[in-house]
């Protein structure tokens, strides 16, 4: 089997609900050109991939990635993973476009074999509890009216996404804990929005009310930074989300003793081979490898990684409503369509 062309299809997106983000950031788009990525085969097979990037991952496949894959094997994924980070070299890839072609790799091989994706992996569970990921609510009142509905439909554990206001941010925490009591599992995002003194401070009051995970506080570009922070509190810091360089720059994070739980992601490692790779070097230092986001690619990862804990199900309204893959027991079933089964019932 060879590869015979690389398109991308333009998808007219809507614009998404009305919510916002904590303050500095944009809060739900507008109607975007978003695209399909797709893979062709001489024998018909056809793996794809999905972004909110028409444009921008157009233009790559037309200028550098189509011709690098025409004429090469769909199952050498390995090969074609290291030929995206050659190209990479020279383009520097948008961290969301990097890892599109190894997705609809693997979408091509689950349903060459006729196996959901999270099989090809080496399955690991049917199912996964989820939690709540808040978008940014207007008060506290309105944070814990929004938990008590998150916990009322299911969901096991709640992250919040908050201000971005230090001070304001830590009470929120606080009055959440005391509110649900010491049973709920709670996370908190600071969604890159601080300073060091400013993420210590708010790791200081997570650390008392003995939150989870503290994700994210500041922008991932100092490895540094983030051992100052994990040497002075004692919540546990989730790290290397968004940070370029799949598994190479996770094991910086870990080697400098910054890391309790790492991030993996298809959308910001590479994809799933990339993905794997972060998951599989956490696991070597007994470490959780959480994935980042919703969506089906996510939801086969969830089933096929051992050291996760949660699958993340974002919400975006009050009032809630729960994500239509998340039973009312607050849990995510493995996709059954070979593939990655973008367009099955539930997702």
């Amino acid at each position: 089997m060879r590869i015979t062309d690389v398109t991308v299809e333009m998808v007219d997106l809507p614009a998404q609900p009305p919510f916002r983000w904590r303050a500095g950031l944009p809060g739900s788009e507008v109607a975007v050109v978003g695209g399909i990525l797709r893979v062709h085969t001489d024998e018909g097979l056809v793996g794809e991939a999905h972004t909110r990037r028409g444009l921008i991952v157009a233009d790559l496949v037309n200028r550098r990635i189509r011709e690098d894959l025409i004429g090469r094997d769909p199952l050498m994924r390995e090969l074609l993973w290291q030929r995206m980070w050659e190209l990479d070299r020279i383009e520097e890839l948008p961290i969301y476009a990097l890892g599109l072609v190894d997705v609809a790799l693997w979408d091509l091989a689950g349903i060459a074999a006729g196996q959901p994706l999270h099989q090809m992996l080496g399955a690991y569970r049917e199912s996964i509890p989820t939690y709540a990921s808040t978008v940014t609510f207007g008060s506290v009142e309105e944070y814990l009216d929004v938990a008590d509905q998150c916990l009322e439909l299911g969901y096991s554990a709640i992250k919040l996404h908050a201000w971005g206001d230090p001070r304001a941010d830590a009470e929120l925490c606080q009055k959440l804990r005391a509110h649900v009591g010491d049973d709920v599992p709670l996370m908190y995002d600071g969604s890159a929005g601080f300073d060091f003194a400013d993420s210590l401070y708010v790791g200081h009051a997570l650390s008392e009310a003995g939150y989870l995970w503290y994700e994210e506080p500041m922008r991932e570009f100092s490895v540094t930074a983030y051992r100052w922070l994990a040497e002075r509190v004692t919540v546990p810091l989730l790290v290397a989300e968004t940070s370029d360089g799949a598994h190479l720059n996770v094991g910086d994070y870990i080697a400098a003793g910054t890391a309790s739980r790492v991030r993996t992601s298809a959308q910001y490692k590479g994809g799933i081979t990339g993905a794997l790779r972060v998951a599989h070097l956490a696991d070597s230092y007994q470490l959780r490898a959480e994935v980042h986001g919703s969506g089906v690619v996510n939801a086969h990862l969830c089933m096929a990684i051992p050291n996760t804990t949660y699958y993340e199900s974002l919400v975006y309204t009050n009032p809630v409503q729960r994500e239509p893959a998340v039973g009312a027991d607050g849990l995510v079933k493995a996709p059954t369509a070979p593939g990655i089964g973008f367009g099955q019932p539930g997702w």
